[in-house]
């Protein structure tokens, strides 16, 4: 027998999951690309746009993923032979430095392991170290999503501004935007990166490429860059087809637009609440389940996890065992140990992670908790008991206040 027939819970962290609205939206007939209704309805996505990521900077679409932004970025800005510096705590990182790598760019990687945030004082020694000013960008994972460690970015302009070193300052917050707080002008970022499929709730295939007046002010100077990554005909169109370097990811668009009208009709401040809520409330019931057993969180101090991911250890192989039990007996899909592994686990298979961004609720997570809790005492695996009724009181509590 099994329980987990009817609508199945896509845990993972990203993508995440599709709310009905955005889904209705998309679900209508190809419109016309060239004038109307598209065009009018595209134009308005960029004042929302730049009211998640909170900036008046610039914005350009892409249809990519993640790592098509990634080297948009660095398109517009390095240029091949120069260098980047690269603080790493997790796949992600490293993901992005290999990009570099592969156009050319020096990528000069400070490894903090996976287990803590970016370390300021690390990066100012690098910096204060490049006399020559030989380093063209910072690029600074937000939340890694492998890890799930977030770290604090404002600090990293701190230290450039002391310094005054000229290095422009990248934020990767495909995890993060929408989910995590994140303030793209108070913080001081010249450019950050996110996909639509994550606090952006639609569907895997658009990326985001947001920047400052600065970061303009380089991407002029550079001798060139390919048609395709170009920022500047992207966010400044003459035509409407500039935008998207040509046909427009129409049902994309429509989508995007349903879930901005939610983000706003949620309003940001609300959203990062929530968000911080329902984790605590996962992070609740991991500390009671630890108690007694093997499972323990990536990420020891909460100060340092992000409110969108949460990567756990339970040990060979009871990661894989577990995720295995909840997708096929309780219709909850939990993420794989991407990028996590131990010298007697080098396939991951003792890790999961909790995917909690977006369109997310106290019923969702709930739920989600229990399925694992019944994982767990089904497969035998020692844990302390009460962790979901210690994830509701503080959902309960988070309501109250």
């Amino acid at each position: 027998m099994t329980l987990s027939n009817g609508r199945q819970y896509l845990a993972i962290p990203g993508p995440s999951v599709m709310p009905d609205a955005v889904l209705q939206a998309m679900h209508q007939a190809a419109p016309n690309i060239y004038e109307g209704a598209l065009p009018e309805m595209v134009a308005t996505l960029i004042p929302d746009l730049r009211y998640v990521a909170r900036t008046s900077g610039q914005v350009a679409i892409y249809i990519a993923n993640g790592h098509g932004v990634w080297e948009a970025a660095l398109a517009n800005t390095v240029a091949p032979g120069e260098k980047v510096l690269v603080p790493a705590c997790g796949r992600f990182a490293y993901g992005w430095a290999d990009m570099a790598e592969g156009m050319g760019i020096e990528a000069d990687i400070l490894d903090h392991g996976i287990k803590t945030p970016i370390d300021p004082e690390r990066v100012r020694a690098a910096l204060a170290a490049d006399k020559n000013h030989e380093i063209k960008a910072v690029l600074a994972v937000h939340v890694d999503t492998s890890s799930s460690v977030r770290s604090e970015i404002a600090p990293l302009r701190a230290v450039l501004d002391e310094l005054g070193h000229p290095a422009l300052l990248m934020a990767d917050c495909i995890a993060s935007l929408g989910c995590d707080r994140f303030e793209m002008d108070a913080w001081g970022v010249d450019v950050m990166i996110t996909g639509s499929q994550k606090g952006l709730m639609t569907p895997p295939g658009l990326g985001f490429v947001f920047f400052n007046d600065r970061a303009d002010a380089v991407r002029k100077s550079m001798p060139r860059v390919s048609r395709y990554w170009d920022w500047s005909p992207r966010a400044n169109p003459e035509v409407f087809y500039q935008y998207f370097d040509g046909t427009a990811p129409t049902h994309h668009l429509f989508g995007l637009r349903a879930a901005l009208d939610m983000i706003k009709s949620e309003g940001i401040e609300a959203i990062w609440q929530r968000h911080e809520s329902l984790a605590r409330a996962i992070w609740a019931a991991c500390d009671v389940w630890a108690d007694g057993g093997p499972l323990t969180l990536n990420i020891a101090d909460p100060v340092n996890r992000s409110h969108a991911v949460t990567a756990a250890r339970l040990g060979a192989p009871n990661g894989s065992r577990l995720r295995e039990w909840t997708d096929k007996n309780g219709g909850v899909t939990l993420g794989i140990g991407l990028g996590m592994s131990e010298p007697d686990d080098p396939n991951g298979t003792g890790f999961f992670r909790f995917g909690h961004m977006g369109h997310v609720n106290a019923h969702m997570i709930l739920g989600m908790l229990g399925v694992v809790e019944a994982g767990l005492g089904a497969l035998e695996i020692p844990h302390g008991q009460g962790g979901v009724s210690a994830a509701a009181s503080v959902i309960s509590q988070s309501v109250q206040t």
